[in-house]
């Protein structure tokens, strides 16, 4: 017997989301309709036994998704998030040990370089090994003009999107070993820049560069790095960012007519980390509901 096939342009709601706005970092618990991680979906297949995996940003979201995916796939994970995001991160953790793995919470703000840089050394001390490094936190605020960005929110997200990786990455690399991996979360917004997005869209697009450069550096170490391009992706982010009324409609620019969900990230992630991808690097995989890259 044949499965049916999945409609992509059903398989999540396409309707109005309801209005609504939080402080960031923004929560799961206060976002509605609450985001899909995967939770009773994403089934595993062992590709990552014994392997371990470094998230920042992996409290919720498409860091979520992708704990929850990597601990099914058999690998333990450590998850950096922001001390507010505490309850969310909890329930991550929950999540990768009921898949049987062992979860590190290391609460803090990527922002500073110490902490940037001590998750690799306690996920070391933890685990003894790191296979993967998500960079995956960041940060966006919604702008009314250049004129009227603040040189102090400008920092935070230059030093979210690209400091950060980049502290986390240098410390990282040391201890990667001949097929790890390293994936960086871009977005559609380096290639198509939203106005009032200006800094966040400068860093993602930075960050493609980051990559390629990266995976040329490290290529002949055995060490691969990828990108992965989310389009409109329903997180905690999107009702943080200010921005009410485009809340509503959200998503629906896309050819498939809708935003899309972290549990339809996280396969990109394992793809990229996997062996079955061992050709792969210096790649920008696009999640974007047929957006252009």
């Amino acid at each position: 017997m044949s499965a049916e096939n999945i409609d992509p342009t059903t398989r999540y709601p396409s309707e109005d989301f309801p209005r609504q706005e939080q402080d960031q970092p923004g929560l799961t618990s206060e976002t509605t309709p609450r985001p899909d991680h995967g939770e009773t979906t994403y089934v595993g297949s062992d590709q990552f036994t014994d392997r371990v995996a470094l998230i920042t940003g992996g409290d919720s979201g498409i860091g979520r998704a992708v704990a929850i995916a990597f601990a099914r796939e058999g690998a333990d994970v450590a998850i950096a998030y922001l001390p507010e995001e505490q309850d969310d991160a909890e329930d991550t953790a929950t999540w990768i040990e009921k898949a049987g793995r062992r979860a590190l919470l290391l609460p803090g703000d990527v922002r500073d370089e110490q902490f940037s840089t001590d998750i690799v050394e306690l996920t070391m001390s933890e685990f003894g090994r790191l296979d993967i490094l998500v960079l995956n936190a960041a940060y966006q605020e919604n702008r009314n003009g250049l004129e009227n960005l603040p040189t102090a929110e400008f920092d935070r997200v230059f030093k979210t999107n690209l400091y950060a990786p980049m502290w986390t990455a240098r410390a990282a690399i040391p201890h990667l070993k001949p097929g790890s991996s390293i994936l960086t979360t871009s977005s559609i917004q380096a290639f198509q820049p939203a106005s009032e997005l200006i800094d966040y869209a400068m860093t993602k697009a930075a960050q493609v560069v980051f990559t390629k450069t990266l995976a040329d550096s490290l290529g002949g170490r055995g060490i691969r790095v990828n990108a992965v391009a989310p389009g409109p992706i329903w997180t905690p982010l999107i009702p943080a960012t200010s921005w009410p009324d485009k809340v509503v409609t959200f998503g629906q620019d896309t050819p498939l007519g809708r935003a899309g969900q972290p549990a339809e990230l996280a396969p990109a992630y394992v793809y990229l980390a996997s062996d079955a991808a061992s050709y792969v690097s210096g790649a920008v995989l696009p999640v974007t509901g047929g957006k252009a890259l």
